[in-house]
């Protein structure tokens, strides 16, 4: 037999979740295993059809693997189930957002906002761009190495096992199945997984940069490490806890109080530091030289930028906590660190930027280009302003408000999401053997539609947060509240209606880049004009003979 192992794997898997889901002592838990159970089982019926058998006394040959070609087949399912997972993230984000301007879209128990939320926040940044982080550093590790993915199919498990992790993290929030830790909402089962997989994607990376065949290792490739690293540290520590029973959903964590929440921000702030920051930084560091098909501006840069982070951001975790119990002396360790944080911060955006030196022309006529200078711009902006907001005085207004919302989600969609969309169509092309894209035009409407979206929900949620702050500390002259809570909420219906046409809009460009990547995976070329400047002489693009 051949590929019969993984079927037995999965296999024997589907019968201990069934035997989970009939033994679970707690409804949700039952229900989870349930749905894992139709998840594996799936998985099994088609593993068990690539199941080769050879006939009666005879021995199947073993296939060939050509050790000195890349190893891209997984690289490709990464792209797509980054295109996916994100048009589901910006979906139900619209859908969220829609909650709270119109609270009646509210479908109890399982679809409101209080569970939908986080399946929106974790579908973006641990399904969207995690699958990105994954895929791209499958790729890039490989050509700056000259060495195919260490592992055989370690890499396939890598992949299929995050998919699980996220299919059973995005059930159990609805089901009501969570710590109620920002970023750290999945349950003790499946963050056990996820640490199985995140080993295994260790695994594959590091072992890759081991047997390399090229001498130097590229920076990107810094940045990558340190991501999975970190991350995995951070997720093992915050994850510390004591299940009430090993056939129930609830556990307790390993901290209390202060200590816990302490834990939690050190998580959570470094969550956005490496997870957000660090991996996405290693891809611009790839991608954005390659297609402005300029070397990196200073590499000795670079490296100071990089430590400068390592060292200032695991620390920067307590400005969350800001007029709490947690000590003063903490408080204000988390504030300078986090305004330290500037400096190492602009010197990537700098070095990023400063890479298209003699190169800027092509911003005008290269919309994925347009697109990672315009990421590179967002990233300048949030972390000039998330220093900003980590002092007391800016603090004691912005915390709590939709200005972090605004904060957050400038950075999310206009730095992660902006060069996520970049990569993804420098690779299309690549991976898939094409010449170009499908419709240069069509990536020029994302980049406008995406960027108009951001624009319109950070400038809004801005507004909305501002005003929240100051009504909320509005006194009369007796030193009472001059408004209730209500009457905040209500002021606020206008920015929310304004946020859902922001979300819209980002949503729009993400369908726009999903049907230009299949028609491209299709091999179809659109007939158009080229984005050239507007002073020159235009021509029709051929489908046949276009260059990319």
């Amino acid at each position: 037999m051949r590929n019969a192992t993984p079927a037995i794997f999965v296999g024997l898997a589907t019968i201990l979740a069934f035997i989970g889901a009939g033994l679970g002592q707690d409804e949700a838990f039952r229900t989870h295993m349930w749905v894992l159970v139709l998840v594996l089982g799936l998985a099994t019926i088609v593993l068990m059809r690539r199941v080769e058998f050879a006939p009666a006394g005879q021995r199947l040959a073993t296939p060939q693997v050509d050790q000195n070609a890349y190893m891209d087949g997984v690289i490709r399912y990464g792209v797509m189930a980054t295109v996916f997972w994100g048009l589901v993230g910006f979906l139900v984000g619209v859908i969220a957002a829609s909650q709270l301007a119109w609270p009646v879209l509210n479908i109890e128990p399982w679809f409101n906002f209080g569970r939908l939320r986080p399946v929106h926040t974790s579908a973006v940044v641990f399904a969207f761009g995690g699958n990105a982080l994954i895929c791209t550093a499958f790729y890039v590790v490989q050509r700056t190495s000259r060495a195919r993915l260490w592992g055989g199919d370690l890499a396939w498990f890598v992949f299929w096992g995050y998919q699980l992790f996220i299919v059973m993290a995005a059930t159990g929030y609805l089901l009501g199945i969570t710590q109620s830790k920002e970023y750290a909402e999945p349950e003790w089962y499946v963050d056990l997984w996820l640490t199985v997989v995140w080993v295994a994607f260790l695994a594959v990376f590091l072992g890759t940069i081991v047997k390399r065949k090229e001498p130097h290792i590229y920076v990107a490739n810094w940045f990558y490490l340190s991501f999975i690293v970190t991350v995995a540290m951070l997720h093992v520590v915050n994850g510390l806890s004591m299940p009430v029973s090993l056939l129930g959903s609830k556990s307790y964590s390993l901290f209390s109080g202060v200590q816990d929440a302490l834990t939690q921000w050190w998580y959570g702030h470094n969550a956005v530091g490496f997870f957000l920051t660090a991996g996405f930084l290693g891809m611009m560091y790839y991608f954005v030289p390659k297609q402005a098909n300029r070397p990196i501006y200073s590499y000795r840069l670079s490296i100071i930028h990089f430590w400068g982070l390592i060292f200032l951001y695991i620390w920067a975790g307590p400005h969350h906590l800001h007029y709490t119990a947690l000590p003063d002396w903490a408080q204000t360790l988390g504030m300078v660190f986090s305004i330290m944080l500037w400096m190492p911060s602009w010197g990537g955006m700098i070095n990023g930027l400063m890479t298209l030196s003699g190169a800027w022309d092509k911003v005008r006529t290269d919309p994925i280009l347009r697109m990672m200078v315009i990421s590179l711009a967002f990233y300048g902006m949030s972390t000039f302003e998330g220093p900003m907001m980590s002092i007391k005085t800016v603090n004691s207004l912005s915390h709590y408000t939709d200005w972090t919302i605004g904060h957050v989600h400038s950075g999310a969609l206009g730095w992660n999401g902006m060069i996520t969309f970049g990569a993804l169509y420098f690779l299309v092309p690549k991976l898939w053997g094409r010449t170009r894209l499908y419709s240069l035009r069509m990536v020029n409407w994302h980049f406008w539609l995406a960027t108009l979206g951001i624009v319109v929900y950070a400038a809004v949620m801005w507004v909305s947060g501002i005003t929240q702050g100051l009504m909320w500390r509005e006194y009369d002259s007796q030193g009472y509240l001059v408004y209730s809570f209500a009457e905040t909420v209500a002021a606020m219906y206008p920015y929310y209606v304004m946020r859902v046409i922001g979300g819209l809009l980002y949503l729009s460009g993400g369908l726009i880049m999903a049907f230009n990547i299949y028609m491209t995976i299709k091999g179809k070329l659109r007939d158009e004009v080229p984005m050239v400047d507007a002073s020159a002489p235009s021509r029709p693009l051929s489908a046949a003979g276009a260059a990319e």
